[in-house]
């Protein structure tokens, strides 16, 4: 069985979402051009506060323009797990896709 990914409760997994700020741009160049691959953001949330959440999106959603702590709402939340080894031990990283973000 593989895990394609994991539709969470937004309202309860991470509560209310502010805006944290641009994250990494993921590029690749093909014949000659850059493509851009994804997007990633930073947010805050009041029920996760241990780290900022780091929100993928596709290109198609371009580029997104928020001040920071402007509330957002994500469109078709969902996470994916990839899991890598240091050593004899393994670990899992959870990364937070969306198709967008608007202000909520």
């Amino acid at each position: 069985m593989e895990l394609k990914h994991i539709i969470p409760n937004v309202e309860k997994t991470f509560g209310n979402l502010e805006y944290a700020g641009e994250g990494n741009v993921e590029q690749r160049r093909v014949n000659g051009r850059t493509m851009i691959l994804s997007r990633s953001y930073n947010l805050y949330s009041d029920i996760q506060r241990a780290d900022d959440i780091v929100l993928v999106l596709p290109p198609e959603a371009g580029e997104k323009h928020f001040e920071v702590e402007d509330k957002v709402k994500l469109i078709n939340p969902r996470i994916t797990a990839e899991g890598y080894n240091i050593g004899a031990r393994g670990f899992t990283n959870y990364i937070l896709h969306a198709d967008d973000m608007v202000k909520a």
